[in-house]
Formats: C-alpha cells, structure tokens, sequence
C-alpha cells in the first residue's frame, strides 16, 4: 500500500479549554483537568498519547495474533508518562513542555508459552504505528 494520509481537525470547544477534535465521521473532546485550569470534560492531549499509544499496541496484538500463533485470551496496555507542567504552564527555561519518558506495560493472557508471548510483544513494539512515531524523531510541520 502506498502512503497514506490521515487527517484530524481540532477546533475550540464549549468554554475553557475545551477542544472537539474531528476524525473521518468521529469526534472526541479533549480537554484538561481542572488543576491545570481545564473543565474536565475528556481527556488532555497528553493522556491521549497514553492511550494512543496502548490502543496502537492492543490493535497490533489483535490484528496478528493468529498469525503468529498466539492463542490470545486477553490484551491490555498500562502506559505512564512524566511530565514537568512548569514546561507548559510557565515556559520555565529548560524544561520541555512535552512527555520525558513515557512507559507501558504489554499484558497478555495466553497459553502459549512466555517465549513466545514475549517474542510476539517485540513483534508488537516494531509494527505499531504511534511506538514508531513517538520514538523515531518524527518531523512536525506547521503549514502556514
């Protein structure tokens, strides 16, 4: 398949900092807690890499068990990041606004045997999408 492009548009909300994202036909509202000056109406940006980023696994896992040989009786993905809110909020010199470290656990619930399951999680890591795109650098551009 060739490259393909995907496409979202994220426009301001309700009030606060609520923003209502558009996907093909989907929308889904971010937005912050109230400790970060939010009204807590979904999710923030960066919890939306957590899940992301577990969901890209979880479908990865999904999509080529079988293949693979994995007799999968449950998937689930436990991601964390830390985050110095002195980078956003204040801008503090030095410090990134962005993730420092983020990290995941992949759980699987199977029969087949843990060299295998622990081979398949590194099948996992190397086809999913956004683990790529969070650790290979990937360029950002503003258009305009």
């Amino acid at each position: 398949m060739a490259k393909t492009t995907f496409k979202a548009v994220s426009r301001k909300g309700n009030g606060g900092l609520e923003v209502v994202n558009e996907v093909r036909n989907f929308k889904l509202v971010l937005d912050e807690p109230a400790s970060l000056g939010g009204t807590d109406k979904g999710v923030n940006p960066v919890e939306n890499i957590l899940v992301s980023l577990g969901s890209c696994l979880v479908i990865v896992g999904l999509a080529f068990a079988k293949a693979k040989g994995i007799n999968l009786q449950d998937i689930w993905v436990e991601a964390e990041g830390d985050l110095d809110t002195d980078g956003f909020l204040k801008g503090k010199e030095g410090v990134r606004p962005g993730f420092q470290d983020i990290r995941y656990t992949i759980n699987i619930k199977s029969d087949s045997s843990e060299e295998k399951v622990e081979e398949f999680k590194r099948f996992m890591e190397s086809r999913c999408p956004v683990s790529d795109t969070l650790s290979a650098g990937t360029r950002v551009v503003q258009l305009n």
